[in-house]
């Protein structure tokens, strides 16, 4: 039986729609990531799940029960919200036990859930402190096992991480995929940052304007996007994406003519898409798809370096053309203005219609 299931679910405020037909089954221990841009509707629709708002149309399940008019606290949920929301004259232990005393649970039974979430998140030590005393990753981590005391079906958590530093949210990130292994409670975890969604979920959930672009693991979503705004927004450098036309080697074989790097001339290999000779498309390849075996060479003029240390990320153009960006490993040297070029197999390179959908074979 799934642990959540949800059925065309709709949210509207009046006339605006802003959920448009949501379906989603999520397995009991798995952690599902809602990701996408900026009002996309992925914290709407965490709070539909938690009750927190009223779901339009549509029908919510936990465990296979609707839960459309159930109450909040009849849920079997837990929710981390991304302010920490810790009662600043509480210590972390009065804090982490609240939600049971509020419930009338027996103290010894509160202090006993308090001490093992403690445990299991090493703030044992921290347990007579205030939040005051403690730094935001501690706050988080009490945050955390607030929801961890209270056993819930489901741990609902709403960018949690968006208030920390940039290396504090490497170091959460781990511990709540370790907290996650550990426990093996379904979760549900909402973020507007890819690299969140690329390293904590079992599926990612695609978001954009209210509806589902693509749901999958994040390596299917990475290797084989569904469209445009997938590919562009999965990724980290994002795919290069350029306009081209369907064209013809001088042999008659199937190519493309790519206007961005100097109108070159790509042999498309066989089993790739059929696109019609001056048919327009989008061809998308990677940043580390760029290979130096590969049988495709552009010489481009370098425009910017990022040097990362393991790797570097050139920027490179051909004449005025907007810039690609290049994976290069052994490109410390590089400078803008120095000539570069770079090598890919055609058989990496994705395309994409007019309307934005995969091209497939």
């Amino acid at each position: 039986m799934s642990a959540l299931t949800l059925t065309d679910i709709r949210k509207s405020y009046g006339a605006v729609e802003i959920l448009k037909g949501i379906d989603l089954d999520v397995a009991t221990g798995e952690f599902v990531v809602f990701v996408g841009p900026s009002g996309c509707g992925k914290s709407t629709l965490l709070r539909l799940i938690a009750g927190l708002d009223e779901i339009s149309a549509g029908t919510m399940a936990i465990g296979g029960v609707r839960m459309n008019e159930v109450d909040p606290s009849r849920r079997g949920l837990a929710m981390v919200f991304q302010s920490y929301a810790l009662y600043p004259h509480m210590t972390v232990e009065q804090n982490m036990g609240f939600a049971l005393r509020f419930a009338g649970m027996p103290k010894a039974e509160i202090r006993s859930r308090v001490l093992d979430a403690a445990r299991v998140l090493d703030l044992e030590p921290l347990l007579k402190r205030k939040p005051r005393a403690l730094s935001g990753g501690q706050r988080q981590r009490v945050a955390i096992g607030r929801a961890i005391v209270r056993q819930p079906k489901l741990f609902l958590f709403d960018e949690p991480l968006s208030n920390l530093d940039a290396e504090l949210r490497v170091h959460m990130r781990i511990e709540i995929a370790k907290l996650h292994r550990r426990l093996g409670v379904t979760t549900i975890y909402v973020t507007h940052d890819q690299v969140e969604a690329m390293t904590l979920a079992d599926r990612i959930v695609v978001l954009r304007a209210g509806a589902v672009e693509q749901i999958g693991s994040p390596l299917a979503l990475y290797d084989d996007p569904d469209n445009l705004f997938v590919a562009g927004f999965i990724g980290s450098p994002k795919m290069n994406l350029l306009p081209a036309v369907g064209a013809a080697t001088p042999m008659g074989a199937p190519a493309l003519r790519i206007a961005a790097l100097g109108d070159a001339l790509i042999p498309l290999p066989p089993g790739a898409p059929k696109v019609a000779e001056g048919a327009p498309v989008t061809s998308g390849i990677r940043p580390e798809q760029f290979d130096p075996a590969g049988p495709v060479g552009l010489d481009l003029t370098v425009d910017i370096v990022e040097h990362l240390g393991g790797t570097n990320h050139v920027h490179a153009r051909k004449g005025d053309a907007p810039p690609i960006v290049v994976d290069v490993r052994e490109g410390r040297t590089l400078r803008p203005g120095d000539p570069i070029t770079v090598r890919f197999d055609p058989a990496a390179l994705h395309l994409f219609g007019t309307d934005g959908k995969r091209l497939r074979a």
